[in-house]
């Protein structure tokens, strides 16, 4: 790869990527992205171009029982949540950054602890202003994994994903109309979607849709991905992300799914509340329906609420 400037850092190169690219390509491409974000914004660190911002809260919540005549099994849980955005914005060039992350843990009784949440995501859109007000000419990359194993719980031997299996990456270049700052939609005809599975038994099993014993599965398709945030009241704010994916050469018609909302409850400067939900539908992805090993296409959810300590920043 030869060296390039780093205000000339752009995520377009990205669409000359082959589809053949190794996990340990895409990781080094991050490696890169890191230190471009770092380097522009050291360049510019005595402007007011970067705007940085973010949400750090840890959410717990307990239940213990001594003689309880009506019964019940003590549990101890806890949530933690950490975002942060990073948006540049000089003359015509837009340049939003967001690093969504999330890890929670249950335990009951004695049973082992379980996952409840477990969420690493980044977002990075580089837009371009056009002479048409509030459009502009953008790039879009997204990258979502995991943090640790996960198992279809009671079953704690057998995983059913981990870090990188699944891992998604999708890329895309197209036209973003922001007609304010409570709304976008990015409309874009060529986009990539690259699904990864980095262990051998996952990826020798075909799971998350690649075929079985190879470990990336490569789309290209059109996506569209519309944002809207607004507050409903006093101290509460409600922010909402649907994203869709349709493959051109594979059943176009069965699109994909990704659908977040959060609404974020300021209790005081440092109490908060916050109730999250996801919704993801890939056709592409067969759910385990039984004990039997039969497996359907299935709508996934997955809602979390908590209250705890915060700080904005």
């Amino acid at each position: 790869m030869q060296p390039t400037s780093t205000r000339n850092f752009s995520f377009l190169f990205l669409l000359n990527v082959k589809i053949q690219i190794s996990m340990r390509r895409i990781i080094t491409l991050f490696v890169f992205l890191l230190a471009a974000v770092g380097m522009v914004a050291q360049d510019t660190q005595d402007t007011t171009y970067w705007n940085v911002s973010g949400q750090a809260s840890v959410n717990f919540s307990q239940v213990s029982f001594s003689n309880w005549i009506g019964g019940g099994k003590n549990s101890v849980s806890g949530v933690g949540l950490f975002d942060i955005n990073a948006n540049y914005e000089k003359d015509k060039i837009h340049w939003e950054n967001t690093l969504k992350t999330g890890y929670g843990l249950l335990k009951e009784g004695e049973d082992e602890a379980v996952k409840t949440d477990d969420k690493l995501e980044l977002n990075s859109k580089l837009g371009v202003e056009m002479r048409k007000e509030n459009l502009l000419f953008s790039s879009f990359l997204n990258f979502l994994t995991q943090f640790a194993d996960g198992y279809r719980y009671p079953n704690t031997t057998d995983k059913i994903s981990r870090i990188f299996a699944p891992a998604y990456l999708t890329v895309a270049t197209g036209f973003d109309y922001q007609p304010s700052e409570m709304f976008s939609l990015f409309l874009t005809p060529v986009s990539g979607k690259f699904t990864f599975v980095a262990d051998d038994t996952l990826s020798a099993a075909g799971a998350f849709g690649v075929k079985p014993g190879k470990k990336m599965r490569a789309e290209m398709g059109a996506s569209l991905k519309s944002e809207f945030k607004t507050p409903v009241m006093k101290n509460v704010n409600l922010s909402t992300t649907l994203t869709l994916f349709s493959n051109y050469f594979n059943e176009p018609q069965n699109i994909d799914v990704k659908w977040d909302v959060a609404v974020n409850m300021k209790i005081n400067d440092y109490l908060s509340a916050n109730l999250l939900t996801n919704l993801v539908y890939d056709h592409d992805i067969l759910i385990p329906i039984d004990d039997e090993g039969n497996t359907g296409r299935r709508i996934q959810m997955k809602q979390l609420f908590g209250v705890g300590l915060s700080y904005k920043f």
